[in-house]
């Protein structure tokens, strides 16, 4: 087998952690530490960057990926998968630390960095509800539904009822893709504009209609459709 104790001292990512800093190391790296072993002839650095390679060099890509998914490659075990995982999950977590608690939403920009960290590794659709005040603060947000990997249902009276309950002036309606595909179906549309016409009837304000696709957005209040 082809350990990193073979390695040249400067060469081992851990003893190179402790010399620089964590910032110094690569992903893989960063993850073979994690995994502590590689396989014949591959040592855990390398393992970890022919799996970063299968999913695009992406943290948030390798984050979608289950157990199962990376115990199919040599020297992964369910173990070592599930630190894999579980790493993922703990920089997903740190992004939701590092957001205000009362953000201020000023933009559709705004809507997507407050809920890229909770939908960036989602495998199928959710659609949540961010609730403003009058100072367009963030008081809360609440999941409205879970689908399939196609679609998920939304209830605008369960929207509306959301909202009047957290006491939202305003609100901004999210979902994800997980296709990465940012153009709005007909769904969506039907969807925008009934519960745009749903808060006006109630005063509420219906600021956006945000559609999440990886790292990238589409935004109806951009797009000029409300």
């Amino acid at each position: 087998m082809k350990t990193i104790k073979n390695w040249a001292p400067e060469d081992r990512p851990r003893e190179r952690l402790l010399a620089n800093g964590a910032e110094t190391l690569s992903k893989a790296e960063l993850l073979a530490i994690l995994i502590g072993s590689g396989v014949h002839g591959k040592s855990a650095v390398d393992v970890m960057r022919t799996i970063l390679s299968d999913y695009g060099d992406s943290l948030m890509s390798l984050g979608k990926a289950s157990v199962k998914d990376l115990m199919r490659y040599d020297g992964i075990g369910e173990a070592k998968a599930v630190t894999i995982v579980a790493a993922c999950q703990l920089a997903n977590q740190r992004l939701k630390e590092n957001l205000p608690e009362r953000m201020h939403i000023n933009t559709s920009a705004d809507a997507f960095e407050y809920f890229k960290p909770r939908m960036q590794d989602l495998t199928v659709e959710e659609c949540h509800l961010l609730l403003l005040d009058q100072g367009m603060k963030v008081k809360g947000s609440v999941l409205l539904s879970r689908g399939g990997i196609a679609g998920t249902s939304v209830d605008v009276r369960c929207l509306l009822r959301e909202a009047l309950l957290g006491q939202a002036v305003a609100v901004v309606l999210c979902h994800n893709h997980p296709s990465g595909r940012t153009n709005p179906s007909r769904e969506d549309d039907n969807l925008t504009r009934k519960a745009a016409e749903a808060c006006k009837a109630v005063n509420i304000r219906f600021v956006d209609h945000v559609i999440f696709a990886g790292n990238d957005y589409y935004s109806y209040q951009e797009d000029g459709k409300l």
